[in-house]
This record gives C-alpha cells, sequence and structure tokens, in this order.
C-alpha cells in the first residue's frame, strides 16, 4: 500500500478556535484509515522520531532553535509566528521535519509517500512566521543533498502563499530548485525570490490554474531531470478557505493532485507529498480536503503498479 508517514503527537492541545486548526492531522489520519488508505495491520504507517534541536542546525539557526525549545523566543518575534507557545508544540515541530524526511526517503524507495503534515514553508533560518516554526522543505532537501541521497530536488509548491521561507533558505544551495505557484496579492506581503515564482490572480479558477501547474511542471521536469520532487500540495486555493483568494473546487485540487503525481509518475521521478495549509472553521471538512492528496496518490500508486 501506499507508504504514509504519521506521527500522534501532530495534533498537540491546542485552543479549540485558533484560526490554525491543530487537530487537523489527527483528523487526517482517521480520514485515511476510514478512506481505506491505511493497512489492517497499520503496516503502511511511518512514524517518525522526535529531533533534537541541534539535528536541525543543517538548515536553522542554532541559537533560535535553543530559542524555540526553551521558550525564549522575542516577544516581538514570536508574535510574528501567530501560535501559543507549548511543550506539545514544541515537540510537534521537532517531529514534522523528521517525517517530511521519512517520507522523501520512503519515495526513492517506493517511488511515491505521502505525509500527512508538513509544508511549513514560512519559516525562515533565525525566525518563525506565519504558523511555521521550522521548516521541513528545507530540512528534508539539504539533509537528503548531505547524505548523498539525491543530486537535484525540485519543492514544487501550490499553496495558495508564496513559500518565502523555503526561498530563502535556500537561495544559495543550487541543487535544490524552489517553485512558488502562488496568489500574488497573498500572504507573505514581502515575497522572497524563488528559483521562479508564478503569482497567480485573484479569483483564479480551475481551467486556468490547471493549465498553469501542468505546463510549469513538465517544463521543470524536462530541464532539471530531479532525482526527487517534495510536492506542497496545499489546499487553502480552495474557493471556500478563508485565507486563500484563488477559487478552486474541490474536484478542480484533485485534478492539480492527480497530474503533479502523474507527470512525476510518467518520468519516472520519485515524489513525496506535504499537506501545506488549508483553513476552515469545519474542521472534519479541512481534514477530507487534506484528504484529496492522499486519495490521489493512492490512485497513481496502483497505476503504477500496472
Amino acid at each position: 500500500m501506499l507508504p504514509l508517514v504519521y506521527h500522534p503527537n501532530y495534533s498537540c492541545a491546542f485552543p479549540a478556535r485558533h484560526r490554525f486548526v491543530m487537530s487537523k492531522f489527527r483528523r487526517l489520519y482517521d480520514f485515511a484509515v476510514e478512506a481505506g488508505l491505511v493497512a489492517a495491520d497499520g503496516s503502511n504507517i511511518l512514524q517518525p522520531s522526535p529531533l533534537r534541536p541541534e539535528d536541525l542546525v543543517i538548515c536553522h539557526d542554532p541559537h533560535y532553535l535553543n530559542a524555540l525549545a526553551t521558550n525564549t523566543v522575542e516577544r516581538a518575534a514570536w508574535r510574528r509566528v501567530g501560535l501559543p507557545w507549548s511543550e506539545g508544540l514544541i515537540a510537534r515541530t521537532l517531529t514534522a521535519p523528521h517525517g517530511t524526511l521519512l517520507a522523501a526517503e520512503q519515495a526513492l524507495e517506493t517511488g511515491l509517500a505521502c505525509h500527512l503534515a508538513g509544508g511549513t514553508h514560512h519559516a525562515h533560518r533565525d525566525f518563525g512566521s506565519g504558523f511555521c516554526l521550522v521548516n521541513d522543505l528545507a530540512f528534508a532537501a539539504k539533509s537528503l543533498l548531505a547524505a548523498g541521497r539525491v543530486q537535484r530536488v525540485l519543492i514544487f509548491d501550490c499553496d495558495v502563499h508564496q513559500g518565502d521561507g523555503t526561498a530563502a533558505m535556500l537561495r544559495d544551495t543550487p541543487d535544490v530548485f524552489t517553485c512558488s505557484i502562488h496568489c500574488e496579492k497573498n500572504f507573505p506581503f514581502r515575497k522572497h525570490e524563488s528559483d521562479w515564482d508564478i503569482g497567480l490572480p485573484v479569483a483564479m479558477g480551475d481551467d486556468a490554474y490547471l493549465q498553469v501547474v501542468a505546463e510549469s511542471l513538465a517544463l521543470l521536469l524536462t530541464r532539471l531531470q530531479p532525482d526527487l520532487v517534495l510536492y506542497d500540495a496545499g489546499v487553502d486555493v480552495w474557493e471556500d478557505d478563508p485565507l486563500g483568494k484563488l477559487r478552486l473546487s474541490w474536484d478542480g485540487i484533485m485534478q492539480r493532485d492527480l497530474e503533479v503525481l502523474r507527470l512525476c509518475a510518467d518520468r519516472g521521478v520519485p515524489v513525496a507529498t506535504v499537506i501545506g495549509g488549508g483553513y476552515d472553521k469545519d474542521h472534519g471538512r479541512l481534514a477530507r480536503r487534506h484528504g484529496i492528496v492522499l486519495q490521489a496518490a493512492a490512485r497513481v500508486a496502483a497505476e503504477m503498479t500496472l
């Protein structure tokens, strides 16, 4: 079955009415079980171990990591994060980056794997921002390069918000190509330059959006011939997402994910998915929306075995 990466600490104790839905990770796992995406014996679930702060210095400043762990980040800097500090939050923050790395390693073995978290692309080297504390995409890419597992990585970010932290952190890492397809007039209002930024107009719908995604990814796969794609499948592109500003339908998101995964599969390029952003007062609906990429991946994985 499709490899899935998850840890129960992803949903820590958290204010129920906060805009960031911390329960979505547990709910997403429950959705995967209900959808038949988890083996009866749980054999396709991989559980990452928590990292130590020093394990993340490959991409983050050690003083920042220590301040995170000890709750000594300056108040003004912490306000940029937008989350209440807790030991549970730090535990999940030290676990999720390893989950993305584990999904990437599994994808290199099997061709496709999904992380039921990740996509914290607003985290910078020495500060957090936009609900993101540690950048799992940068961590996974740099770790695989350092280990000699890959020579070139493509980060294909389809969250509605530009991946500013990923762009800034990997600016001087030529073996990682960052592509962000996002709503231009949306957070973050100070963008950092990716290798390729594709800023979309407010209210773009399915047809135009899907054409941009397909054409840009096909071009990148041909030109770069990456050893791995890290795909940020943000679902805040949905038409009713309160932080989105694009107009994709539910089916449009499914078509996007299928197109991305099939393009990679057709070219024999391993791909690991992370869930990225998504916001909704209906927490169950949000989990189902994040589950779209899992369903798409299961379909493509089945096609790969035919």
